[in-house]
């Protein structure tokens, strides 16, 4: 698939797992993974040159319910990540150096003070909205 990442990764579920719940996506889903690995996830390991996690990738109406995700979520679509270096300062590089190789993105979130980086990508817009939550 990607140079470094996996659809299969994007919806590895600890959650879903626990509650036997099955996170396949459909093919639209995959295809939206697909444009997110490609576009944005796999540059910026490229650039990065050191792994980078994802907490959470796809996730299904059942399991976005679970999670307390918001009903709009992108991460329901196949279109967002949530992605971690492994501490505040490494995330922060993350969400720094996303901007500095001007990767198409739709929404970048500074979540909880690093804590986890979100970034998502549109196959219909790319509106490079910057957040923090």
């Amino acid at each position: 698939m990607g140079k470094y990442f996996t659809i299969e990764e994007l919806c590895r579920s600890n959650t879903a797992d626990a509650k036997g719940i099955d996170n396949t996506p459909n093919n639209a889903q995959k295809e939206r993974l697909k444009d997110l690995i490609e576009n944005v996830l796999d540059p910026l390991r490229e650039a990065y040159g050191k792994p980078i996690y994802v907490n959470s990738g796809f996730r299904n109406d059942e399991l976005n319910k679970e999670v307390g995700g918001v009903a709009t979520s992108q991460h329901r679509r196949g279109e967002a990540a949530d992605i971690s270096a492994g501490s505040i300062k490494e995330n922060e590089k993350l969400f720094n150096l996303i901007q500095e190789l001007n990767l198409p993105f739709d929404q970048l979130i500074n979540e909880s003070n690093f804590s986890w980086v979100h970034v998502s990508y549109s196959q219909e817009r790319q509106r490079k909205q910057i957040l923090k939550l």
